[in-house]
């Protein structure tokens, strides 16, 4: 017999389906692409291996984007002995693990060995690091200095056979890609490129911005983030509202033909970073998932368009 939590998880991607349009889901991305579209397992706290793999499976996702990092799935201390049995129970239930998102930001941190030989041994080809900031006092040397970092890294990355994908996440080093890409092109391609995440790029630099940084990335695309945005005024300032995916600014059509042309196929990331209603923990899990179920549809109907195959239209 299923738990209470399962038979709401269920209940909830039943829902979810239902309410999508039939024409979204028809969009059968199975023609042209071939990358793996996976769930940010942030979202989703609560779930074990096998909760994410039975809760995301039904409503038509391949893979998990799994938190390795203090406060996520598995904690960086623990990882030798839990990611293990984590991606075991995620695989079991049909879906792969394709990536996982870490804190690591160079070769010195203690969680960076045992983490990159961990994954190595499981399979689990890319990984993104973790975050550098500005301080703002000498930018110059401030982006130096996390080129160092990050060129150790890579190096731990690639005698493990991982491939390190670098996140653009606007208001970090690298946020615009200019002015990370120098390191990064001086990296082996094959073992170290990009994590690009449209939304982000988007809010640095505009229209224009966007494509520019794409364009950069494009030759070393390892993985993409998918979320949506748009400005919010309020009464002291403009700041940045996430949103489901297709309400916001990011032009889709046109990011996803420029995948398609670029011959991207590698994982996608569904990120949830809008609020999810839910008067409890099993009411917000319920909807997360539904909206999940929303935003995938969106998803496989702007990569049929560009990449061919049924369906296309909102």
């Amino acid at each position: 017999m299923p738990t209470r939590r399962e038979f709401v998880r269920a209940t909830a991607a039943t829902a979810a389906l239902a309410a999508v349009s039939p024409r979204l889901l028809a969009a059968d991305t199975a023609s042209g692409f071939r990358g793996t579209l996976c769930f940010f397992s942030k979202h989703l706290p609560r779930l074990d291996g096998k909760g994410l793999g039975r809760a995301l499976k039904p409503l038509g996702f391949e893979g998990v984007d799994l938190t390795v990092r203090p406060g996520g799935h598995v904690d960086p201390q623990r990882v030798a002995q839990d990611l293990p049995r984590l991606v075991e129970a995620i695989r079991n239930e049909g879906l792969a693990v394709p990536m996982i998102t870490t804190e690591l930001l160079s070769a010195s941190d203690p969680a960076a060995k045992p983490t990159l030989e961990t994954a190595s041994a499981l399979r689990i080809p890319y990984f993104k690091p973790g975050y550098y900031k500005y301080s703002f006092v000498d930018v110059r040397k401030e982006r130096d200095a996390a080129g160092e970092k990050l060129r150790s890294l890579a190096a731990l990355s690639a005698a493990n056979g991982m491939r390190l994908g670098f996140h653009n996440h606007a208001g970090y080093i690298g946020g615009n890609i200019w002015d990370i890409s120098g390191v990064i092109d001086a990296l082996d391609p094959a073992t170290a490129g990009y994590y690009f995440d449209v939304r982000h790029a988007v809010v640095e630099g505009g229209d224009g911005g966007w494509r520019t940084a794409f364009n950069v990335a494009a030759p070393r695309l390892f993985m993409i983030a998918l979320k949506d945005f748009y400005w919010e005024k309020t009464a002291s300032a403009w700041r940045q509202q996430n949103c489901p995916m297709g309400d916001g600014m990011v032009n889709w059509k046109a990011y996803f033909a420029l995948l398609a042309k670029a011959g991207f196929h590698g994982p996608v990331s569904l990120h949830q970073e809008y609020d999810v209603p839910g008067a409890t923990a099993d009411a917000r899990e319920a909807n997360t998932l539904a909206a999940a179920a929303r935003d995938l549809a969106f998803i496989k109907a702007r990569i049929a368009e560009a990449y061919g195959g049924a369906g296309s239209g909102q």
